[in-house]
């Protein structure tokens, strides 16, 4: 390839936020492309685009990034700029309030698309009060209350290198990159051992809850949900199988059967999302208002179903292949390998092979399915609907 794409990774987002502060690490986010000592906001951008390149972030629950995408020849520009901004910010209490209206107008903007909003809610009723269950943008209030000082300390506190991963991929030279590396701001800091992986315990998954946020809707939106795996968990990988056979395709259980075979819903899919110490696996339909109790019946039914009898082999070799597909042409592009490069040193501790991944997913077998779907699908689950709904008595 001729491109070469850089990220700095940190080991920070929205859940190591006090309910106070709220959104302070999307916030921060938003903050750290206004303007270094070196460097105006204008700066920051225009050396990046002069040479056609692009920067962008993007803010998690248990982590951040910032990535440059940039000519393998601009490699050195990408690596100052970007750890100019992640380690050198200034955060004017000018830029803090243009950007506060910013996020407030992503959060409303956030609000009028249901489709996003349902998974939002299903996060609150899954997890409740604990950071899980928080939205990454925080909220209009929180966000409408942080201050310049809590947001600078945030940063001082928080982006140390202890919590730092520098990831890049594309056609560079290793050696050479560490050069790039110890010439920038980066390290300009004593260096530091990387923190512990987090292995947070005791977060408590609720089931039986339901949630409904009454709307004006054309379509409703519904999500149900239950504990999944967390992301340490070896069988991520029989999970990954029985997700995408459960509904990750036009072939999927889910999506033949209210859809293809009843025409109830133009989109349903089924999805999982893992953190340190849990995670969720749930269902996503939009379908009529009208049709809402008969499309949650069949969801239920068939997940009743998966449940007991687990899935056929053919099913299985069919989610394998998915999830391997899914993997490889996933990674055709600079910016997927350096995500895996960045997510697999700090979320994971480990870099596993390309060839290692498809021998575990190849591992995967009909039994392993049918225990782990026995486990998680057999249990009671939470419910989340955005819709016209203010009479409606919705169980689970």
């Amino acid at each position: 390839m001729r491109s070469v794409s850089f990220g700095i990774w940190v080991g920070v987002g929205s859940r190591d936020e006090t309910p106070a502060m709220g959104g302070v690490s999307h916030f921060l986010e938003h903050l750290l492309f206004k303007g270094t000592k070196r460097r105006s906001a204008l700066d920051i951008s225009a050396q990046i685009e002069a040479v056609g390149g692009e920067t962008n972030a993007f803010t998690t629950k248990e982590y951040t990034c910032y990535y440059a995408r940039v000519l393998d020849a601009d490699l050195p520009l990408a690596a100052d700029v970007m750890g100019d901004l992640v380690t050198s910010s200034v955060l004017a209490e000018a830029d803090v309030e243009t950007e506060r209206g910013v996020i407030l107008e992503e959060i409303a903007m956030h609000d009028d698309e249901p489709d996003d909003e349902v998974h939002d809610l299903l996060s609150r009723a899954l997890f409740g009060d604990h950071p899980l269950g928080r939205q990454v943008s925080g909220t209009a209030e929180t966000i409408s209350g942080l201050t310049r000082r809590q947001i600078h300390g945030f940063y001082r506190r928080r982006y140390t290198p202890s919590q730092l991963v520098v990831a890049a991929a594309g056609n560079l030279d290793h050696d050479a990159l560490v050069k790039l590396v110890r010439a920038t701001a980066l390290a300009d800091r004593p260096a530091a051992d990387p923190v512990p992986l987090r292995r947070r315990s005791g977060v408590a998954v609720r089931s039986g809850q339901v949630v409904v946020r009454d709307k004006d809707t054309e379509q409703a939106h519904l999500v149900l949900g239950g504990a999944g795996l967390g992301r340490l968990d070896e069988r991520r990988f029989t999970l990954g199988v029985l997700n995408n056979s459960l509904g990750g395709g036009m072939s999927s259980r889910l999506f033949q059967e209210i859809r293809e075979r009843r025409g109830l819903a133009y989109s349903v899919y089924s999805y999982t999302s893992q953190y340190a110490d849990t995670g969720v696996i749930a269902v996503y339909a939009g379908c009529a208002p009208g049709k809402v109790d008969e499309v949650l019946d069949l969801t239920r039914a068939e997940l009743a179903r998966v449940a007991a009898e687990g899935l056929t082999e053919e099913e299985v070799a069919r989610g394998r292949g998915m999830t391997k597909g899914a993997l490889v042409l996933g990674l055709e592009d600079t910016g997927s390998r350096m995500t895996r490069l960045g997510k697999g040193e700090l979320l994971y501790g480990e870099l596993l092979s390309v060839d290692d991944l498809l021998a575990r997913v190849d591992a995967v077998g009909t039994e392993q399915v049918r225990a782990v779907a026995a486990e998680l699908l057999g249990e009671p689950m939470s419910l989340a609907v955005v819709g016209p709904f203010a009479d409606h008595d919705f169980t689970v």
